[in-house]
Protein backbone atom coordinates (compact mmCIF):
# COMPACT_ATOMS: atom_id res chain seq x y z
CA UNK A 1 0.00 0.00 0.00
CA UNK A 2 1.25 3.22 -1.02
CA UNK A 3 2.03 6.13 1.56
CA UNK A 4 -0.47 8.75 -0.48
CA UNK A 5 -3.25 6.05 -0.52
CA UNK A 6 -2.56 5.63 3.52
CA UNK A 7 -2.62 9.25 3.59
CA UNK A 8 -5.83 9.24 1.75
CA UNK A 9 -7.53 6.48 4.00
CA UNK A 10 -6.37 8.52 7.03
CA UNK A 11 -8.27 11.88 5.91
CA UNK A 12 -11.27 9.44 5.06
CA UNK A 13 -11.25 8.07 8.74
CA UNK A 14 -11.00 11.93 10.17
CA UNK A 15 -13.62 12.98 8.15
CA UNK A 16 -16.19 10.17 9.25
CA UNK A 17 -15.09 10.48 12.84
CA UNK A 18 -15.94 14.43 12.43
CA UNK A 19 -19.14 13.46 10.51
CA UNK A 20 -19.94 11.63 13.20
CA UNK A 21 -19.94 13.66 15.63
CA UNK A 22 -21.85 16.71 14.12
CA UNK A 23 -24.33 18.40 15.58
CA UNK A 24 -26.60 17.09 12.37
CA UNK A 25 -25.89 13.53 13.94
CA UNK A 26 -26.63 14.31 17.53
CA UNK A 27 -29.82 16.46 16.26
CA UNK A 28 -30.76 13.59 14.12
CA UNK A 29 -30.29 10.70 16.93
CA UNK A 30 -32.46 12.89 19.29
CA UNK A 31 -35.51 13.16 16.45
CA UNK A 32 -35.14 9.88 15.86
CA UNK A 33 -35.18 8.42 18.93
CA UNK A 34 -37.63 6.37 20.67
CA UNK A 35 -38.22 7.93 23.90
CA UNK A 36 -39.66 11.43 22.99
CA UNK A 37 -37.46 14.47 22.99
CA UNK A 38 -37.34 18.24 24.11
CA UNK A 39 -36.28 20.97 22.69
CA UNK A 40 -35.85 24.63 24.25
CA UNK A 41 -35.79 27.87 22.39
CA UNK A 42 -32.87 30.45 22.73
CA UNK A 43 -31.54 33.73 20.83
CA UNK A 44 -28.69 34.44 21.37
CA UNK A 45 -25.32 32.89 23.04
CA UNK A 46 -26.38 33.88 26.11
CA UNK A 47 -29.51 31.72 26.04
CA UNK A 48 -28.48 29.19 24.29
CA UNK A 49 -25.64 28.69 27.15
CA UNK A 50 -28.42 29.02 29.57
CA UNK A 51 -30.58 26.21 27.43
CA UNK A 52 -27.16 23.82 27.49
CA UNK A 53 -25.86 24.44 31.48
CA UNK A 54 -29.98 23.55 32.36
CA UNK A 55 -30.06 19.89 30.71
CA UNK A 56 -31.31 20.51 27.43
CA UNK A 57 -30.29 18.45 24.63
CA UNK A 58 -30.64 20.72 21.37
CA UNK A 59 -31.62 24.39 20.86
CA UNK A 60 -34.82 25.70 19.09
CA UNK A 61 -32.97 28.72 17.52
CA UNK A 62 -36.58 30.83 17.09
CA UNK A 63 -37.24 33.33 14.56
CA UNK A 64 -39.76 35.31 16.72
CA UNK A 65 -37.78 35.29 19.65
CA UNK A 66 -34.09 36.14 17.40
CA UNK A 67 -36.28 38.61 15.07
CA UNK A 68 -37.76 40.23 18.57
CA UNK A 69 -34.61 40.33 20.42
CA UNK A 70 -33.47 42.50 17.43
CA UNK A 71 -36.47 44.97 18.01
CA UNK A 72 -37.58 43.72 14.75
CA UNK A 73 -41.61 41.66 14.18
CA UNK A 74 -41.30 38.66 13.22
CA UNK A 75 -42.34 38.80 9.48
CA UNK A 76 -38.60 37.95 7.50
CA UNK A 77 -38.03 41.71 8.87
CA UNK A 78 -34.47 39.71 9.68
CA UNK A 79 -32.54 39.02 6.73
CA UNK A 80 -31.11 35.59 7.18
CA UNK A 81 -27.41 36.56 6.68
CA UNK A 82 -28.48 38.36 10.11
CA UNK A 83 -29.81 35.25 11.57
CA UNK A 84 -26.78 33.60 10.56
CA UNK A 85 -24.92 35.85 12.25
CA UNK A 86 -26.84 35.49 15.43
CA UNK A 87 -26.86 31.89 14.64
CA UNK A 88 -22.44 32.06 14.81
CA UNK A 89 -22.57 33.36 18.49
CA UNK A 90 -25.13 30.71 19.52
CA UNK A 91 -23.12 27.70 17.76
CA UNK A 92 -19.88 29.10 19.53
CA UNK A 93 -21.27 28.86 23.18
CA UNK A 94 -22.69 25.92 22.93
CA UNK A 95 -21.63 21.85 22.70
CA UNK A 96 -25.51 20.53 22.03
CA UNK A 97 -27.05 20.90 18.44
CA UNK A 98 -29.68 23.95 17.00
CA UNK A 99 -32.57 23.70 14.94
CA UNK A 100 -33.20 26.99 13.15
CA UNK A 101 -36.91 28.20 12.70
CA UNK A 102 -36.14 28.46 8.89
CA UNK A 103 -39.44 30.53 8.42
CA UNK A 104 -40.34 30.08 4.78
CA UNK A 105 -36.86 29.55 3.59
CA UNK A 106 -36.08 33.39 3.16
CA UNK A 107 -37.46 33.58 -0.44
CA UNK A 108 -37.74 30.94 -3.21
CA UNK A 109 -35.78 27.53 -3.62
CA UNK A 110 -32.14 29.70 -4.44
CA UNK A 111 -32.36 31.21 -1.06
CA UNK A 112 -33.34 27.92 0.66
CA UNK A 113 -30.09 26.75 -0.92
CA UNK A 114 -27.52 29.89 0.19
CA UNK A 115 -29.52 29.56 3.69
CA UNK A 116 -28.86 25.88 3.95
CA UNK A 117 -24.87 25.73 2.91
CA UNK A 118 -24.45 28.65 5.12
CA UNK A 119 -25.98 26.77 7.89
CA UNK A 120 -23.66 23.59 7.32
CA UNK A 121 -20.83 26.20 7.79
CA UNK A 122 -21.35 26.60 10.58
CA UNK A 123 -22.46 23.38 12.30
CA UNK A 124 -25.87 23.76 13.05
CA UNK A 125 -27.87 20.27 13.32
CA UNK A 126 -31.18 21.22 11.53
CA UNK A 127 -33.50 23.54 9.44
CA UNK A 128 -37.39 23.80 9.90
CA UNK A 129 -39.38 25.09 7.02
CA UNK A 130 -42.92 26.35 6.73
CA UNK A 131 -44.81 26.32 3.53
CA UNK A 132 -46.76 30.34 4.14
CA UNK A 133 -45.92 32.40 1.70
CA UNK A 134 -42.42 34.79 2.31
CA UNK A 135 -42.92 37.39 3.61
CA UNK A 136 -44.34 35.41 6.57
CA UNK A 137 -46.54 36.45 8.84
CA UNK A 138 -46.54 34.68 13.37
CA UNK A 139 -48.89 31.78 13.02
CA UNK A 140 -50.66 33.40 15.59
CA UNK A 141 -51.70 36.66 14.37
CA UNK A 142 -54.65 36.92 12.11
CA UNK A 143 -56.72 33.74 10.30
CA UNK A 144 -56.32 31.73 7.30
CA UNK A 145 -53.15 33.08 6.29
CA UNK A 146 -51.91 31.96 2.49
CA UNK A 147 -50.41 28.72 2.06
CA UNK A 148 -47.57 28.41 -0.18
CA UNK A 149 -48.70 25.30 -2.71
CA UNK A 150 -47.44 21.94 -2.20
CA UNK A 151 -45.62 21.92 -5.65
CA UNK A 152 -43.72 24.97 -4.73
CA UNK A 153 -42.66 23.46 -1.01
CA UNK A 154 -41.84 20.28 -2.26
CA UNK A 155 -39.38 21.90 -4.43
CA UNK A 156 -38.10 23.89 -1.33
CA UNK A 157 -37.39 20.88 0.55
CA UNK A 158 -35.71 19.21 -2.88
CA UNK A 159 -33.30 22.49 -2.55
CA UNK A 160 -32.48 22.10 0.82
CA UNK A 161 -31.54 18.15 0.57
CA UNK A 162 -29.41 17.96 -2.54
CA UNK A 163 -27.81 21.35 -0.87
CA UNK A 164 -27.08 19.80 2.49
CA UNK A 165 -23.52 18.62 2.22
CA UNK A 166 -23.50 16.01 5.65
CA UNK A 167 -26.38 13.73 5.06
CA UNK A 168 -27.17 13.73 8.65
CA UNK A 169 -28.19 17.33 8.76
CA UNK A 170 -32.31 17.58 9.67
CA UNK A 171 -34.85 18.85 7.01
CA UNK A 172 -38.29 19.33 9.34
CA UNK A 173 -41.20 20.45 7.39
CA UNK A 174 -43.71 22.18 8.87
CA UNK A 175 -47.29 22.48 7.76
CA UNK A 176 -49.13 25.17 8.79
CA UNK A 177 -52.73 23.64 7.10
CA UNK A 178 -54.10 23.37 10.88
CA UNK A 179 -53.57 26.79 12.06
CA UNK A 180 -55.17 28.09 8.27
CA UNK A 181 -58.12 26.27 9.08
CA UNK A 182 -58.06 23.96 6.03
CA UNK A 183 -58.71 21.12 7.35
CA UNK A 184 -57.09 17.42 8.50
CA UNK A 185 -57.25 16.12 4.95
CA UNK A 186 -55.31 19.36 3.69
CA UNK A 187 -52.62 18.76 6.49
CA UNK A 188 -52.38 15.04 6.20
CA UNK A 189 -52.19 15.61 2.18
CA UNK A 190 -49.54 18.41 2.63
CA UNK A 191 -47.19 16.17 5.35
CA UNK A 192 -47.23 12.92 3.21
CA UNK A 193 -45.81 15.02 0.00
CA UNK A 194 -42.91 16.66 2.33
CA UNK A 195 -42.26 14.02 3.81
CA UNK A 196 -42.39 11.84 0.04
CA UNK A 197 -40.13 14.74 -0.75
CA UNK A 198 -37.38 13.62 1.76
CA UNK A 199 -38.12 15.70 5.01
CA UNK A 200 -36.72 14.16 7.74
CA UNK A 201 -39.40 14.91 10.20
CA UNK A 202 -43.19 16.82 9.80
CA UNK A 203 -43.78 19.83 12.53
CA UNK A 204 -47.84 19.70 12.94
CA UNK A 205 -48.93 23.22 13.77
CA UNK A 206 -51.59 23.71 15.54
CA UNK A 207 -53.17 27.07 17.69
CA UNK A 208 -56.18 25.49 19.18
CA UNK A 209 -56.61 25.58 23.36
CA UNK A 210 -56.45 21.70 23.54
CA UNK A 211 -54.33 19.03 21.45
CA UNK A 212 -56.88 17.42 19.94
CA UNK A 213 -56.28 18.53 16.10
CA UNK A 214 -52.64 16.50 17.16
CA UNK A 215 -54.17 13.62 18.78
CA UNK A 216 -56.29 13.30 15.41
CA UNK A 217 -53.37 13.88 13.24
CA UNK A 218 -51.34 11.04 14.98
CA UNK A 219 -54.15 8.88 14.58
CA UNK A 220 -54.11 9.17 10.48
CA UNK A 221 -50.25 9.47 10.43
CA UNK A 222 -49.67 5.93 11.65
CA UNK A 223 -45.62 6.60 12.23
CA UNK A 224 -44.56 7.37 8.84
CA UNK A 225 -41.83 9.80 10.14
CA UNK A 226 -41.10 11.78 13.50
CA UNK A 227 -43.68 14.37 14.32
CA UNK A 228 -42.36 17.48 15.68
CA UNK A 229 -44.70 19.95 17.81
CA UNK A 230 -44.90 23.30 18.90
CA UNK A 231 -47.76 23.36 22.30
CA UNK A 232 -47.60 26.76 22.80
CA UNK A 233 -51.47 27.48 22.65
CA UNK A 234 -52.46 24.02 24.50
CA UNK A 235 -49.98 24.00 27.12
CA UNK A 236 -52.20 22.54 29.61
CA UNK A 237 -51.56 19.22 27.71
CA UNK A 238 -49.86 16.80 29.30
CA UNK A 239 -46.38 15.42 28.33
CA UNK A 240 -47.89 12.28 28.91
CA UNK A 241 -50.62 12.25 26.35
CA UNK A 242 -47.52 13.68 24.08
CA UNK A 243 -45.56 9.71 24.57
CA UNK A 244 -48.91 7.95 24.19
CA UNK A 245 -49.47 9.66 20.91
CA UNK A 246 -46.16 9.06 19.64
CA UNK A 247 -45.24 12.75 19.18
CA UNK A 248 -41.15 12.04 18.42
CA UNK A 249 -40.40 15.79 19.71
CA UNK A 250 -41.85 18.86 21.30
CA UNK A 251 -40.52 22.63 21.09
CA UNK A 252 -40.57 25.04 23.53
CA UNK A 253 -40.69 27.78 21.15
CA UNK A 254 -40.33 31.00 23.11
CA UNK A 255 -40.12 30.74 26.64
CA UNK A 256 -36.73 32.45 26.95
CA UNK A 257 -37.78 35.68 25.28
CA UNK A 258 -40.80 36.00 26.95
CA UNK A 259 -39.61 35.78 31.02
CA UNK A 260 -36.45 37.89 29.77
CA UNK A 261 -39.09 40.54 28.59
CA UNK A 262 -40.81 40.25 31.98
CA UNK A 263 -37.53 39.92 33.77
CA UNK A 264 -36.22 42.88 32.45
CA UNK A 265 -39.57 44.94 32.36
CA UNK A 266 -39.49 44.26 36.22
CA UNK A 267 -36.26 45.23 37.00
CA UNK A 268 -35.93 48.29 34.92
CA UNK A 269 -39.39 49.82 36.97
CA UNK A 270 -38.21 48.92 39.99
CA UNK A 271 -34.99 50.52 39.56
CA UNK A 272 -36.95 53.64 37.96
CA UNK A 273 -39.39 53.94 40.51
CA UNK A 274 -36.90 53.77 43.31
CA UNK A 275 -33.79 55.75 42.18
CA UNK A 276 -31.85 52.93 43.50
CA UNK A 277 -30.11 49.50 42.67
CA UNK A 278 -30.46 48.07 45.70
CA UNK A 279 -33.68 46.40 46.04
CA UNK A 280 -33.25 45.32 42.39
CA UNK A 281 -29.81 43.95 43.43
CA UNK A 282 -31.03 40.80 44.98
CA UNK A 283 -33.65 39.80 42.40
CA UNK A 284 -30.50 39.53 39.75
CA UNK A 285 -28.24 37.19 39.00
CA UNK A 286 -24.32 38.05 40.33
CA UNK A 287 -21.87 39.31 38.73
CA UNK A 288 -19.99 35.92 39.25
CA UNK A 289 -23.02 34.02 37.30
CA UNK A 290 -22.45 36.26 34.67
CA UNK A 291 -18.87 35.96 34.75
CA UNK A 292 -19.06 32.38 34.71
CA UNK A 293 -21.71 31.72 31.48
CA UNK A 294 -18.83 33.36 29.52
CA UNK A 295 -16.28 31.43 30.66
CA UNK A 296 -14.09 33.90 32.31
CA UNK A 297 -11.43 31.54 33.96
CA UNK A 298 -10.43 30.48 30.73
CA UNK A 299 -9.12 33.57 29.38
CA UNK A 300 -7.26 34.18 32.67
CA UNK A 301 -6.02 30.82 31.99
CA UNK A 302 -4.95 31.37 28.27
CA UNK A 303 -3.24 35.12 29.49
CA UNK A 304 -0.84 33.14 32.03
CA UNK A 305 -0.30 30.40 29.17
CA UNK A 306 0.51 32.51 26.42
CA UNK A 307 1.48 36.14 27.74
CA UNK A 308 5.17 37.24 28.22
Amino acid sequence: MSKSFRFIQSLSSVKDKIVKSSNATKLRELIFSTEISFIMEAHNGLSAKIVEEEGFKAVWASGLSISTSLGLRDRNEVSWTQVVDVLEYMADSINIPILVDGDTGHGDFNNVRRFVKKLGQRNIGGVCFEDKQFPKTNSFLGENQELASIPDFTGKIKAAIDTRENDDFCIVARTEALISALGMSEALKRAEAYHAAGADAILVHSKKSTADEISGFMREWDNRCPIVIVPTKYFNTPVSLFEDIGISTVIWTNHNLRSAITSMRETTRQIYRDKSIRVAEGNIASLAEVFSLVNMDEIDAAEKKYSA
